[in-house]
């Protein structure tokens, strides 16, 4: 992971910090972030969606009864400037706010919140591959009746790190999770999509959280009238399907080419995810004037 100069916390630039070993967050995953890129476009570095990534950062602090101490624009507002600041073209941004020293126990009302911001060179995510081999997890996706399912919430993260784990281990590039009902979820970190007979289809809203690509990718699908539905997806029905691929801001658009012992595709890209792919780089990267909302540029 490479460093940079400068991060952002509690309203300032700092070139280092120190967090209490007792900060409740450590200890109890009391905090909530997100996962953002920025992209180097012909305009200068451009970050993607991101009013949409802090609205959710908002959503997902308020699951937890946690007051930000700062305004939305504010956070809008540092994040170009770090980047600008670390002389970064392209990056991933990690904000992130969690309660802080002040208390120990499971109620963290009592502890202060602090907000951070992040941003480094990030590249491929699942190593650059064209497809990823995945594994159908042993672990289940966590019960929607157990968490708040569409929160990003940090403690929920151990159930991806296992699968993670579990997945690599066995020699696999990435993990599949599973709903309570034995159907598919998402991935550890990624929502994800078939295609069938010309048609994509991906999980309901329920077991996962709808991701902000997620929903970048049905846009462009629409624009290409490739139909897309949102629908109950059996372990199945993924492994006979034509194409299956990740999406999400770390892996952005990413084809699955072998899932178990199943061969997808003839282990290499589909079609229809290539084309999806190569218009979701052009977005990001400012190619497309239709998208150019979609950009905050540094």
């Amino acid at each position: 992971m490479e460093h940079t100069k400068k991060i952002w916390f509690n309203g300032e630039f700092h070139e280092d910090i120190k967090i209490e070993i007792l900060t409740h967050a450590l200890h109890y995953g009391s905090g909530v972030f997100e996962g953002i890129r920025a992209y180097e476009t012909k305009y200068g570095p451009a970050v993607f969606r991101l009013h949409d990534h802090i609205k959710r950062f908002f959503y997902s602090a308020s699951c937890l009864e946690m007051k930000i101490p700062f305004s939305k624009e504010e956070i809008e507002n540092a994040i170009p400037n770090l980047i600008k600041m670390n002389n970064l073209k392209e990056c991933y941004i990690r904000p992130i706010a969690f309660y802080g020293y002040g208390e120990m126990g499971l109620n963290p009302n009592n502890c202060p919140v602090n907000v951070g911001i992040i941003a480094w060179p990030w590249g491929a995510y699942l190593s650059g591959k064209e497809v990823v081999d995945v594994k159908i997890s042993k672990y289940m996706r966590l019960h929607p009746k157990s968490i708040i399912s569409d929160a990003k919430i940090c403690g929920y993260y151990i159930n991806s790190i296992l699968a993670s784990l579990d997945a690599k281990s066995s020699g696999f590039d990435e993990a599949v999770l599973l709903d309570f009902e034995g159907n598919i979820a998402e991935g550890p970190g990624e929502n994800i999509f078939i295609v069938k007979n010309g048609k994509l289809f991906t999980p309901k809203k329920g077991s996962i959280l709808c991701g902000i690509t997620r929903d970048t990718v049905i846009k462009i699908a629409k624009e290409f009238n490739i139909q897309t539905e949102e629908k109950t997806i059996t372990v199945e029905e993924l492994k006979s399907a034509e194409e299956v691929f990740f999406t999400g801001t770390a892996v952005e658009i990413q084809g699955i080419g072998k899932i178990d012992e199943k061969i997808i595709n003839n282990h290499k890209i589909g079609k229809i995810t290539k084309k999806i792919k190569d218009k979701y780089y052009k977005i990001v990267r400012g190619g497309e004037e239709k998208y150019l909302e979609y950009l905050s540029f540094v």
